[in-house]
């Protein structure tokens, strides 16, 4: 496992990811978010961003602009639940690059908050 920085808990995954380039953390946050996207829905990774990378929905607006992504596809669901199309979740990881200073912890925070989703996959 230690050429994909995986490891048998969220805490080894974590030490491993703080020897990983900036770049590859960037690639694996973007391609979590759009698979758990694809299995769990939009809703779920949305929720998930803001809880693990600390941020609230106005800040969450910000990064997504920040990264690329379009406001004006800024949404909620039927339940009043903040939403991205799943094609644009990469802006999130651009965005979060240029908005916060500790951004690699955010991103890093992510990854090891979905861990299990991680080793689903």
């Amino acid at each position: 496992m230690g050429t994909t920085g995986l490891s048998a808990d969220p805490a080894e995954y974590r030490r491993r990811l703080a020897k990983v380039s900036d770049e590859q953390i960037n690639a694996w946050a973007a391609e979590l978010m759009r698979d758990v996207a694809k299995r769990r829905g939009i809703v779920r990774v949305v929720a998930d961003f803001l809880r693990s990378a600390g941020l609230t929905e106005q800040t969450f607006e910000r990064v997504f602009a920040s990264g690329g992504g379009a406001p004006v596809m800024l949404g909620r669901d039927a339940g009043g639940r903040l939403i991205v199309p799943t094609i644009s979740l990469h802006a999130l990881v651009t965005g979060i690059r240029a908005e916060v200073a500790d951004a690699r912890e955010r991103l890093v925070g992510y990854l090891v908050a979905n861990f299990d989703e991680i080793v689903y996959v």
